[in-house]
């Protein structure tokens, strides 16, 4: 890496410790939120330049119709563009995007990135909901602005509990991944657990910068309030259903017990995955 870019990366991550994260997020949010046809019209076509938005595989493929950029972001895909693979062994992708990074949790740390972990206690927020996951497996996939933007469940299971977890807005690619210890277990995030045929899941969503809001089917969308908050839950939900959604970018961690599923080995890092397809077998 040239000088230049290593002072460019260096001066991305200190930006990020001295912006008002909370704040710029709710401006953002506000403006993610409006109805007003001027502003949701140019954040909408700004956007979908910037990065390219493919809305033909969208229910809505106008442009100009979605109510708020909210709702843009936020759209549903066509029936049947996303199979969900039909293996009753098949652990399924939650979401479009990228992974990070896939593999198993090693003495109760999540690999980051280049050296970086977390543990996962941290990460679940909760000594006794974490304990399951301290050696089992996880996959964090990252979702990019221009991906598709709901999550779903990765295997069939109940949900329990949901723990919602204020905490900071860093970005969440790569660059700051590499930079940032502990990036994901000290996010704002929302926890979501899960009694499986196979024993214990996990699934966590986890806010970034200027992301404007975190939704669960269970909860609604999320009013952050600073302080965590348990819930418990008894909702069924099969495999490939809508467990939540992101207003704005950012990653959905799944987490699984020891000795319960293993991961298809052709998924590495930057590997890019599609919402369904098969990313590893239940044992």
């Amino acid at each position: 890496m040239s000088f230049i870019s290593q002072l460019k990366k260096q001066a991305f991550i200190q930006a990020q410790r001295i912006v008002p994260q909370q704040q710029l997020s709710r401006v953002v949010g506000k403006i993610a939120a409006s109805e007003n046809p001027v502003v949701k019209n140019v954040a909408i076509q700004a956007f979908k330049a910037q990065y390219g938005i493919d809305l033909s595989i969208a229910e809505q493929t106008n442009a100009l119709k979605y109510k708020s950029f909210n709702e843009f972001f936020t759209r549903a895909l066509k029936e049947g563009i996303r199979d969900i693979d039909q293996d009753p062994l098949s652990v399924v992708c939650p979401a479009d995007g990228a992974i990070s990074q896939i593999g198993t949790v090693r003495d109760g740390d999540v690999f980051q990135a280049k050296g970086q972990s977390f543990s996962v206690e941290k990460l679940i927020g909760d000594p006794q909901l974490a304990e399951p996951f301290k050696n089992g497996e996880f996959a964090t996939v990252y979702l990019s602005p221009k991906d598709y933007h709901r999550v779903h469940m990765p295997y069939a299971g109940t949900l329990t509990e949901t723990l919602y977890i204020p905490g900071e807005l860093f970005s969440v690619n790569q660059t700051t991944a590499e930079n940032i210890p502990g990036l994901f277990a000290r996010n704002e995030r929302m926890v979501c657990l899960f009694d499986t045929e196979i024993g214990r899941m996990a699934v966590v969503l986890v806010g970034a910068m200027i992301v404007a809001g975190i939704e669960t089917v269970a909860t609604g969308k999320v009013k952050p309030t600073g302080r965590l908050e348990l819930n418990h839950h008894d909702l069924p939900l099969e495999k490939g259903a809508e467990l939540g959604r992101f207003y704005l970018g950012s990653t959905a961690i799944v987490l699984f017990e020891k000795d319960k599923m293993a991961w298809d080995e052709m998924f590495k890092a930057n590997s890019t995955v599609i919402m369904g397809e098969c990313l590893g077998k239940t044992k």
